[in-house]
């Protein structure tokens, strides 16, 4: 096991842009399939104790993930993510925003910007998140960070499960 994997999360405040680097034990196939896949996602997309739910995910260019964050007292925090580009097990692009339990986004959203690589048994995934509204990339920082590394922690932990069933 490598206790050496990279997680760097860098904040460009005047871009309103936030950059995340993490590497996972795992090859990239498996963690392509844990970032496209909703019963993957499902497993590790929401930070303890919450649990995430994908109401239907179309992983398509124009396709789409209707998914809710779910407290462990039921409370949802719904989100809409609009695939705007993919590249096989390299790239995914999509829009995220907030949305209430019918649909209804919550703008202003977020542009996303997935990239995938894979050396000596190490995949790495580079994450861009440029944000329309330095308001919302504030009001959202503090507690997206803690949040977003709880969640990749579940990913490490989920990727290190199914590398031992393979």
């Amino acid at each position: 096991m490598n206790n050496h994997l990279l997680f760097d999360f860098t904040v460009d405040k005047p871009a309103k842009t936030v950059y995340i680097t993490r590497e996972f034990n795992a090859g990239l196939y498996l963690v392509w399939d844990a970032f496209t896949k909703p019963e993957l996602l499902d497993q590790w997309g929401a930070p303890a104790p919450m649990r995430a739910k994908t109401k239907y995910m179309d992983f398509k260019v124009g396709g789409r993930r209707f998914y809710a964050m779910i407290s462990p007292d039921g409370q949802e925090r719904w989100a809409v993510q609009e695939f705007t580009s993919i590249t096989p097990k390299t790239n995914f692009k999509m829009y995220n925003a907030f949305a209430d339990k019918d649909e209804n986004r919550e703008l202003p959203g977020s542009d996303w910007d997935y990239n995938f690589s894979e050396q000596n048994g190490i995949t790495k995934v580079d994450i861009t998140i440029y944000n329309e509204s330095f308001e919302r990339l504030e009001k959202l920082l503090e507690g997206f960070k803690i949040g977003f590394a709880i969640t990749l922690g579940n990913l490490e932990n989920l990727l290190t499960a199914l590398s031992q069933k393979l």
